[in-house]
């Protein structure tokens, strides 16, 4: 899916044996990072691919002065998230009968 505001963002992507298997779009608020349309392909997950990713925006954001890493997260992938230091900020929403929670960690 793309939206007008992709054009003000960092598209990620992780490669194996040449075929793209993840991929992450992060956007900068001031020292505020969001990242967006994060996935990995199904037969990669699991095998640490999403993590890798992770890792390496929040490592650039950091880089590049970023405080906080944040996320609108599906309920359905909340675990993941957690395991990487993400915390609930108490906010949650529902859209299209889907529900997420605002999470985020600092850099």
């Amino acid at each position: 899916m793309e939206m007008e505001e992709d054009n003000y963002g960092l598209h990620f992507g992780a490669f194996y044996q040449d075929d793209l298997v993840g991929v992450i779009s992060l956007f900068q608020q001031g020292t505020d990072y969001q990242f967006r349309k994060f996935a990995v392909s199904p037969s990669m997950q699991n095998q640490g691919v999403g993590t890798a990713i992770l890792q390496h925006i929040s490592d650039f954001a950091k880089s590049q002065g970023g405080t906080r890493l944040w996320c609108n997260a599906r309920s359905t992938a909340t675990n993941f998230y957690y395991k990487h230091g993400f915390q609930e900020n108490g906010e949650t929403f529902t859209r299209k009968g889907i529900n997420y929670l605002i999470l985020e960690k600092d850099l």
